[in-house]
């Protein structure tokens, strides 16, 4: 597809196309594609996902994702409601099992506050019986916003509006080298050599890579962590009502294995989260030398691990061990057995890592000159998706003095 545009933006997951959403909408005179390695959107992380809207609970007052995640929930709602896509806010219980909880719990309660999630409900025992009657804690936050959808059925309404705004989305069309030419970006890509003023990279799991490939210097590295999942048994599926979530750890981006009821109506246990040996590597199988050697000799990397080493280990143990998977779902849900859980899918996360080894933790835009690089956009980006497009394009369009 050679062709010259005035912005392009690279990636056809959720993030790439919400944008693209945005900005024909706010600048419906510009020549706007969408371009995307596979041979169909979604394929990555907005295809891999759990399904769950997010209420906005977990995230530090003031951050974007904070800021994106409640608006961006109630837009996509709407957003929803008037394109006919199915969801269901059934809410769902974040348990507390331990004493040593409880106050990790109260700061849920108290971020959720700040962040303006509403009906929220610290509740009891008794309570989270009748919400979760097979669920065990000592205490638990009711949040009722929280709900489920399919993502890549929603990516693909956006992608339909584009479509019909004049954008073009292009599959199969890889950026493999980008070069600057007296003020205009071109793209050589797997369908053809592509020209454009303004370029937006969206690209997920490669999005350190488009952005060292546009020239521009991050301190970052996208590793790869895989989530696998559990399915539970079609006979015991009652054992879960709706969402059943534990206290995370404060010091990871993790939401801890949980219980998720489904759109389509199955119930995932899971996940938990191992190293994955390909940027793509769904599989326990799948192994790409150049993406592990890149993991494995970034300084960043070494440096995390040795502050989460026994956290990794215990995620490792459980990949391997059913029967370890097992006991730490078991914490919230006594009652499931070994027969009850079925393999089920996975997804792969890009966390984004420093050189120090600090986790990224919140949403990262960075401008350089004509591009714009989105360098982490992890859960809750699918939720907040319309309005981390309408960020990302406000940011573009100051940065770039767009017109039209």
């Amino acid at each position: 597809m050679a062709g010259q545009f005035d912005l392009v933006i690279i990636g056809g997951g959720i993030v790439g196309l919400s944008t693209a959403l945005a900005v024909t909408q706010r600048h419906p005179r510009l020549k706007v594609a969408v371009l995307e390695k596979e041979d169909r959107l979604a394929a990555h992380q907005t295809g891999h996902n759990s399904g769950v809207i997010h209420s906005g609970i977990y995230y530090k007052p003031g951050s974007l994702k904070a800021q994106t995640c409640v608006a961006g929930a109630k837009a996509l709602v709407a957003f929803c409601d008037m394109h006919g896509i199915p969801y269901e806010r059934c809410g769902k219980v974040v348990v507390a099992t331990t004493p040593a909880e409880l106050p990790r719990l109260e700061e849920l309660f108290r971020r959720g506050v700040a962040n303006g999630v509403e009906r929220m409900e610290m509740i009891g025992p008794e309570r989270l019986r009748e919400l979760e009657p097979h669920a065990t804690g000592i205490k638990a936050l009711h949040v009722p916003t929280t709900g489920i959808i399919d993502f890549p059925r929603v990516a693909q309404t956006y992608a339909q509006l584009v479509y019909a705004q004049g954008g073009e989305i292009n599959t199969r069309c890889g950026v493999r080298k980008i070069t600057h030419v007296d003020g205009t970006l071109v793209l050589n890509t797997d369908g053809g050599e592509v020209r454009t003023k303004f370029l937006i990279n969206c690209a997920g799991l490669l999005c350190d890579r488009i952005a060292r490939m546009a020239g521009v210097p991050v301190d970052l590295q996208i590793v790869p962590f895989r989530g696998e999942y559990y399915t539970i048994a079609p006979q015991r599926r009652s054992l879960v009502k709706n969402l059943i979530y534990p206290v995370p750890d404060p010091a990871l981006p993790f939401l801890g294995a949980h219980f998720t009821r489904t759109i389509d109506g199955l119930v995932e246990a899971g996940p938990n989260a191992v190293l994955a040996f390909a940027r793509e590597g769904y599989r326990k199988i799948d192994f790409v030398f150049a993406d592990l050697k890149e993991t494995l000799t970034f300084p960043g990397f070494w440096r995390m691990a040795q502050k989460y080493w026994q956290t990794g280990m215990g995620e490792i143990y459980r990949s391997y061990s059913k029967a370890a998977f097992l006991k730490a779902l078991q914490r919230l849900l006594p009652e499931l057995q070994d027969s009850d859980l079925q393999p089920g899918g996975s997804g792969v996360r890009a966390q984004a890592i420093t050189t120090n080894g600090a986790l990224v933790d919140d949403f990262m835009l960075t401008v350089a000159g004509p591009t714009l690089h989105v360098l982490n956009a992890p859960s809750p980006g699918a939720t907040a998706s319309l309005a981390i497009g309408q960020t990302i394009v406000a940011k573009a369009t100051e940065a770039f003095a767009l017109a039209g």
